[in-house]
């Protein structure tokens, strides 16, 4: 894509990359994620504002990067400003593996094949320069250890990286814990990256498509045999139900 920085569905797909088995971590939730990481770079870029809880196109110029041109044009042609959850939740079928072989073609990953019992075949992906890993990770590390405020990108990432659930590969175990905690808390520093964390966990618990009701009057009676509707709580991604069967690629 001609650019030397990193975009953050980038960094955030690195972040994901599991070194030991070539696969990337929570892949499921991961998808959502990257949709939600093109919002925010998107918006860094000017291109589009958030607008309460709707995604608005301020600027419909390309940004000479071809993935998110794409959304950019998606977006423009909904006309009006859409619900970040509902663009989160929807269809993305092939994003992951568009940023992978992006990687790919940048020499930061390169693709592994194999076999799944020894019959169905795989493709993993290896970190070329680990060096680039360690840097990410570190920003992560020096926002979460310091308590200082970190610059708009990182707690971007850092949104993101707890909304789709990678607190717990980042930071394993009991040992892990203050540091999940942390970087949950870093979602208030970034606004836009705060909210397509919540859209994003929001997918993940099921109301992508239940616009937020106001409260009842207080003193008003529930219909006769009505059940309470209790809402996921906010801030605790939940982790996606798996199908029947694994997909055979190691995405």
């Amino acid at each position: 894509m001609g650019r030397s920085r990193r975009s953050i569905p980038e960094e955030l797909l690195l972040l994901a990359l599991d070194p030991a088995t070539g696969t990337t971590a929570q892949p499921q939730s991961l998808d959502l994620g990257l949709a939600g990481a093109q919002l925010v770079e998107l918006a860094m870029a000017g291109r589009i504002a958030p607008d309460g809880d709707r995604i608005a196109v301020v600027v419909p110029r390309p940004t000479g990067d071809p993935t998110l041109d794409c959304a950019l044009e998606l977006l423009r042609r909904r006309g009006a400003p859409v619900r970040a959850v509902n663009w989160i939740g929807g269809p993305r079928l092939g994003l992951r593996q568009t940023y992978l072989s992006h990687l790919e073609r940048c020499g930061m990953v390169h693709a592994v094949a194999g076999q799944m019992c020894g019959v169905l075949p795989t493709t993993r992906y290896q970190a070329t320069d680990t060096e680039i890993s360690r840097e990410i990770r570190a920003r992560l590390d020096t926002a979460i250890r310091t308590g200082v405020p970190p610059d708009p990108r990182t707690a971007a990432l850092a949104a993101l990286a707890h909304a789709v659930g990678l607190g717990k590969h980042l930071y394993p175990g009991n040992e892990g814990r203050s540091s999940r905690s942390r970087l949950r808390d870093l979602i208030r520093h970034d606004p836009m990256g705060g909210l397509v964390a919540h859209a994003v966990m929001d997918v993940q618990n099921g109301v992508a498509a239940q616009p937020r009701r106001s409260p009842a009057p207080v003193g008003r009676q529930a219909a006769p045999g009505a059940r309470p509707v209790s809402e996921p709580a906010r801030g605790v991604p939940m982790q996606p139900h798996r199908g029947p069967m694994a997909r055979a690629v190691a995405h």
